[in-house]
């Protein structure tokens, strides 16, 4: 039988970066469906993994890194997807959430053998991340309106190699079942 993860890449965010400002409105309208597939996954019992830039803080933890985010000017864009007492948080330095971090043993501990693949930014980090997986032999799902992109066009190939290279279930959010 087959056990899911969520997974939730780079949602909390300072937005102080370059690409930030043509990031945002691509946020603002994934965020309601990232919400929901959140919500569904701790319904369901389906661990909600956190897989976040720690933004070269290398003394910080998950607690200093929503502290930081929430109180910057787009908190109101990270309140709605904070961590539960239940999420369960990996701090990554690099593009893939794979990449040097402990969550290829998480998964495994969890019996998890798919991941849902959600936040930002889908050409970028769920891009690699997707890659990652699929070399790890795990069944990888994007739901395409719930992952935030930079460059629309991008982002559209991203999907389409992400579709036909590693097998990956592109659906809308309101299709995933856990």
């Amino acid at each position: 039988m087959s056990r899911s993860a969520l997974i939730v890449i780079d949602m909390l965010n300072t937005y102080s970066h370059p690409d930030a400002e043509i990031l945002i409105p691509s946020v603002r309208e994934a965020l309601p469906r990232i919400v929901n597939l959140i919500d569904r996954a701790r319904d369901g019992a389906v661990p909600v993994i956190y897989v976040n830039d720690n933004f070269g803080e290398w003394r910080s933890h998950h607690g200093e890194i929503i502290d930081t985010t929430l109180s910057g000017p787009y908190g109101e864009l990270v309140e709605p997807v904070l961590p539960d007492d239940d999420s369960l948080f990996v701090v990554k330095a690099r593009h893939s959430i794979f990449y040097e971090t402990p969550l290829t043993y998480l998964l495994s501990q969890l019996d998890v053998d798919r991941v849902v693949l959600c936040g930002q930014v889908t050409e970028q980090c769920v891009l690699y991340s997707a890659l990652d997986a699929h070399i790890r032999h795990l069944n990888v799902t994007i739901p395409e309106d719930a992952v935030a992109h930079i460059h629309p066009d991008l982002a559209r190939a991203s999907l389409q190699m992400m579709e036909r290279n590693m097998g990956a279930s592109i659906r809308k959010a309101v299709e995933v079942e856990f």
